[in-house]
């Protein structure tokens, strides 16, 4: 397969930080409860688009994304064509990739995860994580600023000692009156600048607003962009867990 595109996408929904009204001046754990509250689903489902841009070429692709918790994803790509039908899963430390053209279904190793999400500036590792800021990272507001017209909460997390985590640092910058992400600066373990997350576009999914459009960007890559796309999410899918198994995976249809 051409440029195995990989990654379960626990989901680029992940990135979300969403609304709720707090107290004047919160602190910085209250907002990062309320963030991971807003986020709190049994299941989500959602329809995407995902735009890889290098100085010499460009790439779309278009999928289907299923998660239950934070074990459970499965992703189906439905575009570009000579990629219709590829499946990604993932279950507890176990990921697999369906390869319809030859019907076969390969185990990854989970050191995957904190590799290259389907060839896009992302690893799943940055998405799944961003769910446990509460627990894994120590956080304090350090001071507000302007991103795209709106004043933010600007939040600073430093991991915890005992959290498996893969950056050294965050920075998030939260709208202070709908309290969604719109920027997160990414750091790795000597404190070096890596990545950019800008949210935008704000719409109301199953009652939530969120960001629909999220850009990655690389800080030493010039050229280099990742931009995902929300057209669909529904949240609190019924989803059995049997769906996210291997013998179910060359079933997985939109």
């Amino acid at each position: 397969m051409t440029n195995p595109i990989y990654r379960s996408t626990v989901f680029l929904f992940l990135f979300f930080i969403y609304g709720f009204t707090l107290a004047d001046q919160p602190n910085a754990l209250q907002v990062l409860k309320k963030v991971e509250q807003k986020l709190v689903s049994s299941s989500m489902y959602a329809e995407l688009e995902v735009t890889i841009e290098r100085p010499r070429w460009t790439k779309k692709m278009e999928l289907h994304t299923w998660s239950k918790g934070k074990e459970l994803a499965a992703a189906y790509v439905s575009g570009p064509e000579k990629d219709k039908g590829t499946v990604y899963m993932k279950n507890g430390n176990n990921v697999y990739n369906y390869l319809p053209k030859i019907r076969k279904t390969i185990k990854l190793p989970a050191t995957m995860l904190n590799q290259s999400w389907m060839g896009t500036d992302l690893s799943a590792d940055d998405l799944v994580k961003l769910t446990k800021l509460v627990n894994d990272y120590t956080a304090k507001i350090i001071g507000s600023q302007t991103v795209s017209g709106r004043g933010c909460h600007v939040i600073e997390l430093l991991p915890k000692t005992e959290a498996d985590v893969l950056w050294g640092k965050l920075v998030l910058y939260i709208d202070k009156e709908e309290y969604i992400q719109l920027k997160t600066v990414f750091y790795d373990e000597d404190l070096s600048e890596v990545n950019t997350l800008i949210g935008s576009e704000l719409k109301v999914f199953s009652g939530r607003k969120l960001a629909s459009k999220l850009v990655m960007i690389p800080t030493n890559k010039s050229g280099h962009k990742t931009t995902i796309k929300y057209s669909k999410i529904i949240f609190n899918e019924n989803i059995q867990d049997s769906f996210f198994s291997k013998e179910n995976i060359a079933k997985i249809k939109p």
